[in-house]
């Protein structure tokens, strides 16, 4: 079972609590289940070490990339499956970068939109069963008659 009860809250409450440390696990992880839940899509979520490495070759602009991707992936899983997502890559990377000129809660609503995607997504998949991400293909070989 994939997680569904992300808190903006408590990631910032743990965040503060462990000195940091807390969102290199949940980032890791959330990385992880979105892979799983949305694994059909042909795409692939980077985990949190490639994002500290190549956001530092980039000088943080792979931290964009990444969030428009996430943003992106769940909105396509939500309109694939019909359901009801308000969170998309534009609307992540726009709250990220322009919501920051807003007393600096631009970052925060942002994580807030992808806590509450993925939230949706891992809800979705939870109840569709396993292979809820996944394509299947089927080949069936008739001989000729």
């Amino acid at each position: 079972m994939l997680k569904t009860n992300r808190s903006l809250l408590a990631f910032i409450l743990l965040s503060i609590i462990t000195l940091g440390i807390y969102p290199l696990f949940f980032w890791h992880k959330y990385a992880k289940e979105m892979n799983v839940a949305c694994g059909g899509d042909g795409k692939h979520t980077r985990g949190i070490i490639f994002r500290i490495i190549v956001g530092a070759i980039t000088f943080g602009i792979y931290e964009f990339v990444w969030l428009y991707s996430a943003g992106d992936r769940i909105a396509y899983y939500c309109a694939k499956r019909n359901l009801p997502c308000k969170t998309s890559g534009g609307s992540v990377l726009l709250w990220f970068i322009f919501g920051s000129m807003l007393f600096g809660i631009g970052p925060f609503v942002a994580m807030y939109k992808l806590f509450n995607g993925m939230n949706t997504v891992c809800s979705d998949y939870n109840g569709r069963g396993r292979s809820a991400g996944a394509n299947v293909t089927v080949n069936v070989n008739v001989p000729n008659a």
